[in-house]
């Protein structure tokens, strides 16, 4: 009798253990959709622009930064030829007055066999400097920290050279800091704009979800869900979607940036390169690159998110509107 009774006993509680196991509560937002695809598939590129105009504004801003050094570095001296003048004289007391002056570090003349090269591909070899009416230098290295008086230097190098002039570079410098803060300014500007479709985006595809659940939404709410609840649930849904996209976008960005670095590296000794450094440096982006495409990446996701969650609230606030009573 007593192994009667108890089987029927273990019997009943088996199939309570399984139900209660597999009880789970629907996700309100499907996992896998098309929807959800796509717009992992537009996160993605939205956050491969993004980095690639903040690499592209890092690149020119370091690249103006390190021209800006090097043309603020020096100062020329230039000595035009005229009737009379003995020019090897002339460069020479040029750099005298220079170094007569506090913070010039230093004065080099620009010899003959030197400014040849500089005139060679336009005028080509072989050149008589001294049969051409050709301006010489001296180059006049500065203290950034503490740069000379150039006024005053310019003035007593025209007194005692009439043909002589001073270049500080300053105009130069002015275009080059202007060209970087225009530059910074557009990349915002891009910016701003490609996370503005990333948000309207988010808005499109958060309401296409509710859309497609909404009967299940509003049951959900008019019994007792509270709003934040529901929101939760699309904001961690559209965390993981965003996520996925923006570190998807931030890695092929990465991969770009690697990639340009690699090849400039590679083709250093050829004139292409030679050029493209000379513009804009080696393609390396640097650290402060690698963390902004970081950063990026979860600004897009917490955008995406909040997005999320700013509009499921509308939602469930115009569903209350609707029906203020409930019913």
């Amino acid at each position: 009798m007593t192994e009667l009774g108890e089987a029927p006993l273990t019997a009943v509680k088996a199939p309570v253990r399984t139900v209660a196991a597999e009880r789970r509560m629907a996700a309100i937002v499907p996992e896998q959709n098309v929807v959800g695809h796509a717009l992992v598939l537009v996160i993605a590129i939205m956050t491969f622009l993004s980095c690639l105009t903040f690499g592209g504004v890092t690149l020119v801003r370091d690249t103006a930064t390190v021209w800006e050094a090097q043309i603020s570095r020096e100062a020329t001296i230039q000595i035009k030829p005229v009737d009379g003048l003995d020019m090897d004289a002339a460069l020479t007391h040029a750099a005298q007055i220079a170094r007569g002056f506090a913070g010039v570090q230093d004065t080099r003349i620009v010899d003959r066999a030197a400014t040849a090269r500089l005139l060679e591909p336009w005028l080509g070899s072989g050149l008589d400097i001294d049969a051409l009416p050709v301006p010489r230098l001296v180059i006049v290295t500065i203290d950034q920290n503490a740069p000379p008086d150039f006024p005053a230097m310019r003035s007593l190098l025209v007194s005692e050279i009439a043909s002589a002039s001073l270049d500080d570079h300053r105009t130069w410098v002015d275009r080059l800091v202007t060209m970087a803060r225009t530059t910074v300014s557009i990349g915002i500007a891009i910016l701003v704009l490609i996370l503005s479709a990333t948000v309207l985006s988010v808005i499109f595809a958060t309401r296409g979800a509710m859309a497609g659940n909404g009967h299940i939404v509003e049951v959900l709410h008019f019994v007792g869900a509270e709003s934040a609840f529901i929101a939760r649930e699309f904001r961690q849904h559209f965390l993981r979607t965003g996520m996925k996209g923006a570190a998807a976008g931030g890695i092929a960005a990465i991969i770009v940036f690697v990639l340009f670095a690699w090849w400039s590296m590679l083709n250093m000794a050829t004139p292409e390169a030679d050029q493209a450094s000379a513009l804009f440096g080696n393609f390396a982006i640097g650290p402060i690159g690698y963390v902004g495409v970081a950063l990026i990446i979860f600004v897009v996701a917490g955008l995406t998110a909040a997005t999320s969650h700013i509009t499921v609230i509308a939602f469930l606030s115009d569903i209350d509107k609707r029906q203020p009573d409930g019913g």
